[in-house]
């Protein structure tokens, strides 16, 4: 219902009742929708999950490759570039490879590359093995590392 306000406006100007709780629940909306997906991104930042599949030319072979897909801006891709080239020079075995995504685009469409940083693990024999999304902890990659050995 429209009524005149009780402050001082623009002469002929009115307000709307009732607006208040119309922005109330959308702000309790974008909330509860902005905690779901920052619960669903905890959750599944630096997991590594099996996947399967084979990638010939973007790997060392003979050793466990850390392929892992950058872009110039990303900060988490600067913390993940540092722990993965940390496993690979102190684990015998183990390479690190990093890509530019915005420069490898068929390469990126091809491997299903959603966000940056993606780190694909590949077997020796060029089998890609494990996948993470988002910044990857030291326990974490040593843990993918492992389980290809074993």
């Amino acid at each position: 219902m429209w009524r005149k306000s009780k402050f001082p406006t623009r002469p002929g100007h009115d307000t709307l009742e009732g607006v208040g709780q119309t922005g109330l629940l959308v702000a309790v909306f974008v909330l509860l929708a902005a905690t779901a997906f920052g619960a669903y991104r905890k959750a599944t930042d630096g997991k590594v999950r099996s996947v399967s599949g084979s990638i010939s030319h973007l790997h060392e072979p003979g050793k466990i490759t850390l392929l892992q897909f950058s872009s110039a801006f990303c900060a988490p891709c600067r913390a993940t570039r540092v722990v993965c080239a940390e496993v690979a020079r102190t684990t015998p075995g183990v390479a690190h490879l990093e890509i530019d995504a915005e420069s490898q685009l068929d390469t990126v469409r091809a491997l299903r590359i959603r966000r940056t940083p993606t780190v694909l693990i590949i077997a020796p024999g060029g089998e890609i093995v494990g996948r993470a999304e988002g910044a990857l902890t030291l326990a974490q990659v040593r843990t993918a590392i492992g389980a290809v050995h074993a």
